[in-house]
């Protein structure tokens, strides 16, 4: 047995089943090996950030991690951003990158570089460099060990070439991962005291306090002592729809969430890091923590949160069940296509159990409420903010639930970082719908634009913030790659086209052509909008947050 073969078996008899690979020739006897590892399925993308972000979509719906293939440095390099995402997110990811023989290195050939210290970025619990073909089988057990405990993280195995070919490998099982402890009582008793206080708490809620079992727990105790429950701004993976608790995210812009949390004295975390501003702004505090607000931590990320509720619910006496999300849905849209109406439509016609994929951006502002009482699903969001992770996190979400529907809403922007996920699709047959709003423009970018408080744009400057020089065609793009794909430019289409795609397995894209959500006097009075927002009553700040960002 080789390192390769023996590396496999190590991953398969852990359960990692699915290796997302952009191999080249440090990888080829990985690749070779793959024929004699019946249970690893293979899934090639045509791009590294594919790769990545695939692995990262399959283990949250998963539970467990998926590997990736990567070639050198330079393969990484091109992952980085959606493994990025990965860490912020604390989702499980064995990330194997091939590197030149290990007596090839000194001579410093033209793809030789300094893996390691480019993987740190994304794996600062776990980097390791093989040494041996003999020592391979425990250090890919020692990388499966440090995915998949609690807090999840991407777990980088370097691969030289010549570890990968040589005999003597030995496969080795991966020790079981020690089952997470509830909070200590001492966390419980003082998250217990700030609730019994009458002032006011808000409980943020991340992580996995975002499943049912904790979302129950949570909604118990608000039911009982009248908390504030938030989640964090964009969830790893939220358990959402009719029959379960709802629980509003925090605002993306930080004047909105100042909203949110204006009046707290004590935020309670579960899983979650404390609100901190996306960006820093000119005059604005970066912690959105309220001055004079004391902040808990009932349960952090090492910890098993739905265990910490339930102790803490006890606690408190909080035994009788609370009010849930009642099966609702929005009428079907009409009329010429907008971003709400596209939100609308999916909310319309949103299947039962269903995986929901969220980079949609600035399109995307009316999809929480259009959806919040619809058939129960799971909604994937952008954790660590790096865009071109939406159309990969399909890809795998659709390979760890293959009988579940998978819908991405993308904004045009995002899509075309990683528009080659659409070939990984088609190759595999995936039923993904990919919604891409083709706004033209980095409508994000726009607005940021006017909150930063930069000079005034001129042509230039606007010049990097729109697409419409030419304006793209992803029908056309997605068509050249093997999928199905529709334009819409009325909501009548839209529907039209959703239905379709959900009636037919396989993968679709539908292009929905729509102006953007916030543009010309909506953008120029937005900063005035946001910058007012302290000064205004806490009824109207609150009515005024709701109809920007419900």
């Amino acid at each position: 047995m080789n390192g390769a073969q023996a590396l496999l078996q190590t991953l398969a008899d852990a359960g990692v089943e699915v290796c997302f690979t952009n191999p080249g020739t440090s990888e080829m006897h990985f690749v070779a090996a793959l024929d004699t590892e019946p249970r690893m399925r293979a899934v090639l993308a045509l791009f590294e950030g594919v790769a990545t972000g695939a692995a990262d979509g399959y283990a949250r719906m998963a539970g467990k991690p998926a590997a990736t293939l990567l070639h050198l440095g330079c393969g990484l390099g091109n992952g980085l951003a959606n493994l990025h995402n990965a860490r912020k997110g604390k989702v499980p990811v064995v990330n194997i990158v091939g590197d030149h023989a290990t007596y090839h290195t000194r001579y410093d050939a033209q793809l030789q570089s300094d893996i390691e210290t480019v993987a740190r970025n994304v794996s600062p619990g776990f980097v390791r460099t093989a040494q041996s073909t003999a020592a391979l089988g425990r250090d890919t057990a020692d990388a499966i060990a440090a995915a998949r405990g609690l807090p999840g993280q991407v777990a980088t195995l370097i691969l030289p070439a010549d570890v990968s070919w040589g005999e003597g490998g030995q496969p080795c099982p991966p020790p079981q991962p020690p089952a997470p402890a509830a909070a200590s009582d001492e966390a419980v008793q003082a998250a217990a005291q700030a609730i019994r206080s009458g002032e006011k708490t808000i409980v943020l809620l991340g992580g996995h306090a975002l499943r049912e079992g904790a979302l129950r727990a949570a909604a118990r105790i608000a039911a009982h002592s009248g908390v504030q429950l938030l989640a964090e701004v964009f969830p790893t993976r939220i358990e959402r729809g009719a029959g379960l608790p709802f629980v509003e995210r925090v605002a993306y812009l930080a004047e909105l969430a100042g909203v949110q949390l204006a009046g707290a004295r004590h935020l309670v975390l579960v899983d979650a890091k404390s609100p901190v501003s996306f960006f820093a702004y000119p005059g604005k505090a970066s912690d959105l923590v309220p001055e004079g607000c004391t902040v808990h931590t009932l349960s952090s990320p090492a910890q098993d949160a739905a265990a910490s509720l339930e102790k803490l619910a006890a606690a408190l006496g909080a035994t009788a069940e609370p009010p849930l999300a009642p099966a609702r849905r929005p009428e079907r849209p009409r009329g010429p296509l907008t971003a709400p109406k596209v939100c609308k439509a999916v909310g319309h016609l949103l299947p039962e159990n269903a995986i929901l994929i969220d980079e949609a951006i600035t399109s995307g502002l009316m999809l929480g409420t259009m959806t919040a009482g619809c058939p129960r699903h799971d909604l994937l969001t952008l954790t660590g903010g790096a865009i071109g992770q939406g159309l990969p996190n399909a890809v795998g979400a659709a390979i760890a639930c293959p009988d579940r529907p998978v819908i991405a809403l993308i904004g045009d922007g995002t899509a075309m970082y990683t528009i080659q996920a659409l070939w990984s699709m088609a190759r595999e047959h995936l039923h993904v719908v990919s919604v891409i709003f083709n706004n033209a423009s980095y409508s994000v970018l726009n607005v940021e634009l006017e909150r930063v408080g930069a000079e005034e744009a001129g042509p230039k400057a606007k010049s990097q913030l729109d697409l419409k020089g030419p304006v793209l065609n992803f029908a056309h793009l997605a068509q050249g790659m093997g999928v199905h794909a529709v334009r819409a430019r009325t909501a009548e289409d839209f529907c039209q086209a959703l239905e379709h795609a959900l009636a037919h397995p396989g993968p679709h894209l539908i292009e929905a052509l729509v102006p953007e959500s916030l543009a010309g006097a909506k953008r120029k009075v937005l900063p005035w909008l946001l910058k007012s927002l302290p000064s205004l009553p806490a009824p109207v700040a609150r009515a005024l947050k709701r109809k920007i960002a419900p």
